[in-house]
């Protein structure tokens, strides 16, 4: 069955910051938030448990939803939230569990036609017709689907050029609101795509650029839902980058390749390295619902828990369910992660392997990485950080290594003085050790092996004690 509609929208300004001003919402401001929710964020699953914390809907729905939009993830109705709440939007629901439409709809065939039936006159046919077998390109250059313009009869998408009400039940809405729509692959109207003919359309940074909408609306017309990743072209939101020598970021090519198959490259096969004598197999991604489960590392990103396993990571969200993935897809330069935390008030993380660490955004890595840990004010004889966790009510980052820790002020960018200190003797209840460590609602979790400790950090006292694997939807 096919979605309607996808829409991409323009956001003429927006800025968004970790620190959000809380104010006192007005009546009509909690109406908003509360229709906004209700139409995007909406989920049969909201209400539950989380530890043992119940979290109301509305609660929970702000949550996914600062967390889609790269906001501080409070759960509370701050002033960042409902000025993002308020711009022109996609009119699509953000509540997906997957980059693809549900049911993961496709073309079955080799060749897809498309015919347009109506121009803007905002161009000329010519350069229309030439933009749009670009957009094209775009997705036949990764996949082995090619496109073929029709100029009568019924194309198997079909697409035009009007405002207001065309004949779809969802009017577009006039300038600078929802620029495009596209119905995902499918039968009749399937892959059809429709683009606002009362925005100012152009083939340069001026205006709406045809070229990068008629792409995001094409990976609709493909299969594709929108991506949380900002960098994406399936992003919500329409943002302008140089269409020289464009071709898909990473991760719209990487899904619609999910979709569809990768096409055989033209250039000549590179030979074939050596065989290398008795050659180590790759190790298998982990299992996750093994009770002697032991954690490499975990934290929170953007909302999110990250938890770290060999060449691999866990991402669980609240609505996006758990994923595996392999770091170096998120993150190219690293392969595995010994240790990492959050340092919320910069929106940073940071991400440690032997003697260097990361700070990353998160998909991307900061420039000037990687630095030796000894930045951090580490002896020589440090050779790994075992595991790490900001306290945000302190401003200090604890590092723990072997049975020690040490407690980095991250106001001076300081150690501590007087430390390493005992493990074992400052958190009476976690263990001697700790493999990995995070913060999640107001508790610090220790993880020594497969054992992890619930832990309340003001009182230095165990609040309950787990098994890692328990995070993994382990039942």
């Amino acid at each position: 069955m096919a979605h309607w509609p996808a829409a991409l929208i323009l956001v003429v300004s927006l800025t968004l910051c970790n620190g959000a001003p809380t104010t006192t919402p007005s009546t009509e401001d909690r109406e908003i938030a509360e229709a906004y929710l209700s139409q995007f964020y909406r989920d049969s699953k909201a209400a539950k448990t989380l530890g043992r914390m119940f979290v109301s809907n509305l609660e929970n729905e702000l949550k996914a939803m600062q967390s889609f939009f790269g906001l501080e993830v409070t759960g509370q109705l701050d002033s960042n939230t409902l000025k993002t709440m308020k711009l022109p939007r996609c009119g699509v629901t953000d509540v997906a569990r997957f980059g693809h439409f549900e049911g993961k709809p496709r073309w079955k065939q080799s060749v897809v036609t498309y015919r347009i039936t109506e121009y803007t006159t905002q161009l000329s046919q010519r350069e229309v017709d030439s933009t749009i077998a670009k957009a094209f390109q775009l997705y036949s250059d990764v996949i082995p689907v090619d496109f073929k313009q029709i100029f009568s009869g019924t194309a198997d998408i079909m697409i035009l050029f009007k405002g207001g009400d065309h004949g779809d039940f969802y009017p577009f809405d006039g300038p600078n609101g929802v620029l495009a729509h596209a119905n995902s692959p499918g039968p009749e109207q399937g892959g059809d795509t429709h683009f606002d003919d009362d925005e100012k359309w152009s083939l340069s940074s001026h205006n709406i650029n045809l070229l990068l909408v008629a792409a995001h609306e094409f990976g609709h017309a493909l299969g594709l839902d929108h991506s949380r990743d900002s960098s994406a072209l399936m992003y919500p939101t329409y943002r302008y980058v140089s269409t020289n020598a464009y071709t898909l970021p990473r991760d719209d090519r990487l899904g619609v390749q999910a979709l569809y198959g990768v096409r055989a490259s033209t250039n000549k096969p590179e030979p074939k390295p050596e065989p290398k004598p008795n050659p180590q197999p790759a190790p298998s991604p982990p299992e996750p619902c093994k009770r002697d489960l032991i954690f490499d590392a975990a934290t929170r990103i953007r909302g999110e828990l990250y938890f770290f396993k060999d060449r691999y990571y866990w991402k669980k969200g609240y609505y996006s369910g758990l994923t595996l993935l392999e770091i170096k897809t998120t993150w190219p330069s690293i392969d595995s992660v010994d240790a990492a935390y959050e340092f919320q008030d910069k929106g940073t993380n940071f991400l440690f392997k032997g003697q260097q660490f990361w700070a990353v955004k998160g998909n991307t890595i900061l420039s000037g990485y990687p630095k030796p840990i000894s930045t951090y004010g580490f002896p020589s004889s440090v050779n790994k950080i075992d595991a790490a966790v900001h306290v945000k009510s302190t401003g200090r980052t604890l590092f723990f290594v072997g049975s020690k820790y040490w407690s980095f002020n991250d106001r001076t960018s300081k150690m501590d003085r007087g430390f390493p200190k005992s493990i074992s003797a400052d958190f009476p209840g976690i263990g001697s050790k700790v493999d990995a460590a995070f913060e999640n609602y107001g508790y610090l979790y220790f993880s020594d092996g497969a054992r992890q400790t619930e832990y309340i950090f003001a009182s230095r006292r165990v609040n309950r004690v787990l098994l890692n694997y328990g995070w993994l939807d382990c039942y």
